[in-house]
């Protein structure tokens, strides 16, 4: 509660110097007006850019096969707070670091055969997202780190071996478990350059690096094996493993870059979300399945990038100093 009052607060503040902006020249000293908003550029993978019917409609016209929906937390936030930052929204489904940094992406929009098939696939390429950041960005949001570790071979990888034990033990951890030290500490070398060469293109921009919400529940016998509105097959001792040995930190890794850089924040999904993972009620990220028939491929809805956007537009607001 305390969280909202404040941005309450901030959000009051924010508008009376927007209206002061617009006070006419005569009762200003004949100053002109400053601009009310800031640039803002949004950058990341999926779970920035939406992606699922859960998460909203897709509003890109012609497609580029990013496929960012309109109840993206990019987009709420915009539609929040349009009056005082101006958004460019980059974000692409799949991106890894490296896309957001210096290698362009050839999006897969929702071509997953055999099980989907994108009519306007294959798509051309985009460009890498930083291009979008320039000397005259003020924030920068960036969402990413999932693909460049692997979190969706990973998912696929665990069903698999998951459907062949029956739902027993881990296979998935005993077969995968020795690469994801390496890939994290990949992901973290590819975030410390992201960071610097965000930096670098944008020298006053304050940089908002955002989390991960909960995905995985610490209680995974909510999880009910073989269904696909959860996590299908993968079984319970793969879940904690995924949970505790690569989403967790997963974030770690990403709030400890951030930490490296003077003019960046970092912006913690995890806790407010601990009680709305997939195998939740009140779930904010999408099981493998939405019904009654929308493939979701564990993603945040639109209630997910709701929470998402409280936390950043917060964050959003302190930039304004």
């Amino acid at each position: 509660m305390a969280r909202f009052r404040t941005r309450l607060a901030l959000l009051g503040s924010a508008a009376a110097l927007a209206a002061g902006a617009l006070v006419p020249a005569q009762f200003a000293g004949a100053q002109p007006a400053a601009a009310a908003d800031r640039q803002w550029v949004a950058l990341g993978d999926s779970y920035s850019a939406g992606v699922i019917q859960a998460a909203g409609d897709l509003f890109e016209y012609p497609r580029d096969g990013c496929d960012r929906t309109d109840r993206s937390y990019p987009q709420v936030i915009d539609r929040d707070l349009g009056s005082l930052f101006d958004l460019t929204n980059v974000t692409c489904g799949a991106a890894t670091v490296e896309n957001v940094t210096d290698t362009p992406q050839y999006p897969i929009g929702r071509h997953l055969p055999p099980l989907s098939e994108d009519p306007d696939y294959p798509f051309p390429p985009v460009p890498p997202q930083s291009a979008a950041v320039g000397p005259g960005t003020d924030v920068i949001t960036v969402g990413v780190g999932g693909n460049s570790v692997g979190f969706g071979e990973l998912l696929a990888q665990c069903t698999q071996l998951g459907g062949e034990s029956g739902g027993d033990g881990s296979p998935c951890r005993e077969a995968l478990a020795d690469g994801v030290p390496a890939r994290l500490n990949r992901v973290g070398e590819e975030y410390d350059r992201m960071l610097t060469v965000l930096h670098e293109r944008a020298p006053h921009a304050k940089i908002l690096t955002v989390g991960y919400p909960t995905i995985v529940p610490g209680d995974t016998g909510k999880c009910g094996y073989g269904d696909l509105t959860k996590f299908g097959t993968i079984t319970r001792g793969d879940l904690d493993w995924l949970r505790q040995d690569v989403l967790e930190p997963l974030n770690r890794t990403i709030e400890r870059s951030t930490g490296t850089q003077e003019a960046a924040t970092f912006v913690d999904l995890y806790d407010s979300s601990r009680d709305h993972s997939v195998c939740d009620d009140a779930k904010w990220v999408e099981g493998f399945v939405t019904l009654p028939d929308q493939l979701s491929f564990v993603h945040p809805n639109a209630l997910g990038h709701r929470n998402a956007a409280d936390h950043v537009e917060e964050a959003m607001l302190n930039s304004l100093g």
